[in-house]
């Protein structure tokens, strides 16, 4: 049997698109929930300013308060203050993101891409020694609203960029939901001849009803890692109509279906994502979380 990994970015990637504040301690009994269910690794929060993103303002508080309890900690962060105050509330990983569309990178950050590139350098310095991880986050790696197309040597130059700071880590984003599963082959297959040193992670939306037909597309090209959010929360503030991710309890779901193991369990999951979408009052797009797994009545 073989394992398939995932990491769960709800706290972060969803609760960001979230107009209502959610209590810090809301949070916290979420990620407490995760991890009771069986996920190691967590995209908790982001470190950005809390004008950009105010529904994340409290990111060191939710870190602290799920340090230590058995999953790896990761936090989105846009530059090296970001960066500094990540590692002074005890991130285990560091994400800095970039994207591959020239288009889609202004309109998120307001810099080039060529200037973001140049942000590497001084967060690889600050985590170096740290004892912490950083990773890589290709944004609009398989396709921009604005620019259309996006290619893989115009992946592989983010990736460069961050190879050249001793990255071995990097997730491929699906930002707006325009990948298909050729694209997904055909990117995955050049990217690891071209870098076969680093570890690839996939994070899908299922902004058009494809996401887990994606992550098939992934498992054929030999990719094992991947992103998703609970209860299928999430999308791109920058994008219209770029619905949520792919939905943890889905993947699991799937997975355990093929025969993969997650360590994850299934219903202590579905009552996760249950409890959140009371949490949030709002319908979630998570299919498992209503029908329930196969042979099981709702």
């Amino acid at each position: 049997m073989k394992d398939l990994i995932t990491t769960e970015v709800g706290m972060r990637d969803g609760l960001q698109m979230e107009s209502r504040f959610v209590p810090t301690n809301e949070k916290i009994e979420i990620g407490l929930g995760l991890i009771g269910a069986g996920l190691r690794r967590i995209e908790a929060t982001s470190f950005v300013s809390p004008k950009a993103v105010p529904q994340l303002v409290d990111a060191a508080e939710v870190i602290g308060a799920l340090r230590g309890r058995g999953a790896t900690l990761a936090a989105l962060v846009p530059n090296l203050r970001g960066a500094e105050r990540a590692l002074e509330a005890g991130v285990d990983e560091l994400v800095m993101f970039i994207s591959a569309s020239e288009e889609h990178n202004r309109r998120n950050v307001n810099r080039s891409i060529a200037e973001s590139l140049e942000t590497i350098a001084p967060v690889a310095q600050a985590v170096a020694g740290s004892g912490r991880g950083l990773r890589a986050a290709v944004s609009t790696a398989f396709g921009c609203p604005w620019q259309g197309d996006v290619t893989p040597e115009e992946v592989a130059r983010v990736i460069e960029g961050f190879a050249a700071q001793g990255v071995r880590a990097v997730t491929l984003g699906d930002t707006t939901g325009m990948a298909t599963p050729p694209i997904v082959r055909r990117l995955c297959d050049k990217l690891a001849d071209w870098f076969p040193e680093v570890e690839l992670t996939l994070h899908f939306h299922n902004t058009r009803g494809i996401g887990l037909v994606n992550v098939m597309a992934g498992l054929d090209a030999g990719i094992v890692r991947y992103e998703s959010a609970l209860g299928g929360l999430g999308g791109c503030p920058f994008a219209k109509g770029a619905t949520g991710n792919i939905c943890t309890e889905d993947l699991v779901y799937m997975a355990g279906e093929m025969g993969l193991k997650t360590g994850v369990d299934l219903s202590s999951l579905i009552a996760l994502a249950q409890r959140m979408q009371a949490i949030l009052g709002h319908d979630l797009p998570g299919q498992v979380m209503k029908a329930g797994p196969r042979l099981v009545a709702a």
